[in-house]
């Protein structure tokens, strides 16, 4: 399968449920549907052709539910353009064809297999020398990198018009195709980690078998790789991964550097120099010594997931408001890849599906802190973790019960820990979005719940803020447990506003059920709001205007002064 997240693209209603089945295959990837054909999609876009050629400019692999040859048609004026090729597929509305267009360096085969496996259909399949030779030598499975593309191609076409071959070194997966082997055969497949130049008629693949310890202390990290493998005669795509000692963890260059070299990073228990470190990464390789570096060479592909811990990850998200469209796609990604989620029982389930591997932590509402410190301790073992918040984490949410539970804390595997926290859209924002642009200027935003501040401080910050002519946004406006509050706090801002101010009631905006409704301050009354209503107040400048399908446009102009317009 191809690296990039693919995009599920469909033109009508009836794509939807394969493409959702197909979605479950690559869980990052977003469903894209037709704007006023597809309700229930993860976006929308307005022009099917523009939508793709897009995507295929951008390198993303596009899974297409349509006919072949609308994709075909569509992405023609760009095939004469040289740079990448992602995989495209084409795929019937029903699910009963899977047919791999573009992309055959890209895993587009992979990715038809994978997806027809899933559909329960065969994929249709094309390619010369897959079909010939059950293989597709131009693109390695994982484990192996082909050396150069340019030359396979003409060894391809050789094997293809009748020519033997040999195979020189292991490679299992070669064995099992039906290439047509002959130990004399002048051209040869050699398999090997060490560097060398290949000749006319020798195609190199090399297995990705060599591990490299490494130092944050090394400078200029990459190019003392690449020169220790040189001296070594051990090719560049031959290497697996790095790996460092458990307490360079948190060491930018360290994974400044397996980016650069497209490597994953890797971690073990600190051993006393980078040779015993590389032996105890790598147990049955050859280790050959260099300066600052170890370098271990296996006799087979590494299994990297098998050598130490990757780095904890720590991602805190916030889901947005609750419709799938709102979610940022930095979020989808990170739910994604993640093995285990923490939160509140209802959010977790807002940010399913998930996969059967992946292990949902759910905690009541109030356990934030317990929360956060059980979220370091899975993350400080190398897991990927998330946190999940609605709307965005930093507001009113979990990401400033993390930051404190790590603040607390001194143990310096937390502290290690990969920590993000990823924005989401805050219910003040969804709602002022829906009403228009109520928070257009200056404005302040608090919490009416005393559980964790003295209802006297927020007495006096709204006094202070209404008295400062903010719009104002509240957050936890009542409650059982809360009946008065509201009502007290209305009588705060009354004595700075006037009657006709206007006020925005989004009640759980972005979910199944929302409503969005306009009404003034003096009209305002507690019984017209729950805990799940947002409100916002208006400054002295908020407008409002009649909307052509009916209902209010409400914002706050940019300027400050009089209104001529309200």
């Amino acid at each position: 399968m191809s690296q990039a997240t693919p995009a599920i693209v469909i033109l009508g209603q009836g794509s939807l449920a394969t493409a959702r089945r197909i979605q479950q295959v690559y869980p990052a990837a977003q469903v894209h549907g037709l704007a006023g054909r597809v309700e229930g999609a993860d976006s929308r876009y307005e022009e099917f052709g523009a939508t793709l050629r897009a995507l295929y400019q951008q390198d993303t692999p596009i899974i297409a539910l349509c006919a072949a040859g609308i994709v075909i048609r569509t992405l023609a004026p760009l095939l004469l353009e040289k740079g990448a090729e992602p995989a495209v597929l084409a795929v019937a509305e029903d699910g009963s064809a899977v047919v791999p267009l573009l992309g055959g360096l890209g895993g587009v085969n992979v990715m038809a297999r994978e997806i027809a496996a899933a559909l329960q259909v065969a994929p249709a399949i094309t390619t010369s020398g897959e079909l010939r030779f059950g293989t597709c030598l131009l693109n390695p499975p994982s484990g192996y990198a082909l050396a150069d593309l340019e030359s396979g191609k003409r060894f391809v076409s050789d094997l293809l018009a009748g020519h033997s071959v040999r195979i020189e070194g292991t490679a299992p997966w070669l064995d099992q195709a039906q290439l047509p082997q002959d130990p004399q055969a002048q051209r040869s497949i050699h398999v090997s980690s060490a560097q060398r130049v290949a000749s006319a008629d020798e195609l190199l693949i090399y297995p990705r078998s060599v591990a490299v310890a490494v130092s944050a202390e090394v400078a200029d990290l990459p190019n003392a790789i690449r020169a220790a493998l040189h001296q070594a005669s051990v090719a560049l795509p031959a290497l697996a991964c790095l790996v460092a000692a458990d307490a360079e963890m948190a060491a930018s260059n360290l994974r400044e550097a397996a980016l650069e070299l497209g490597v994953p990073l890797r971690f073990v228990a600190a051993q006393n120099d980078l040779q015993a470190l590389a032996r105890v990464a790598v147990p049955a390789a050859k280790v050959i010594s260099a300066e600052h570096l170890a370098i271990a060479i296996a006799e087979q592909p590494l299994d990297v997931s098998q050598i130490g811990r990757p780095r904890g990850r720590l991602a805190v998200i916030g889901l947005g408001p609750g419709a799938a469209e709102l979610m940022v796609p930095a979020v989808k990604a990170e739910l994604a890849r993640a093995t285990d989620v923490l939160g509140y029982e209802t959010y977790v389930r807002m940010a399913g599906p998930f996969r059967d591997d992946q292990v949902q932590h759910c905690t009541d509402n109030r356990e934030e802190m317990q929360r956060a410190r059980h979220a370091f301790r899975l993350a400080a073992e190398g897991r990927s973790v998330i946190v999940v918040s609605s709307g965005d984490p930093g507001v009113f949410a979990m990401a400033a019960a993390v930051l404190e539970a790590l603040h607390e804390s001194d143990d310096p595997a937390w502290h290690s820990v990969d920590l993000e926290i990823l924005p989401g859209v805050s219910a003040s924002l969804a709602t002022a979005a829906q009403a228009g642009a109520p928070l257009g200027h200056d404005f302040c935003v608090m919490s009416l719940s005393d559980n964790l501040k003295p209802w006297a401080i927020i007495e006096k910050r709204l006094d202070l803020a209404a008295e400062a002519d903010l719009v104002l946004a509240f957050y936890n406006p009542i409650s059982r447990a809360r009946p008065w509050q509201l009502g007290r706090a209305l009588e705060i801002v009354a004595q700075h506003r006037l009657p006709e101010t206007p006020v925005v009631l989004g009640r759980d905006i972005g979910r199944p059920g929302q409503t969005l409704r306009t009404t003034t301050l003096g009209a305002l009354t507690p019984e017209q709001v729950d805990m799940r209503t947002m409100v916002l107040i208006g400054s002295s400048t908020t407008c409002t205007f009649a909307r052509a399908g009916g209902g209010d446009w409400v914002y706050t102009p940019r300027w400050y002064g009089d209104k001529p317009l309200c």
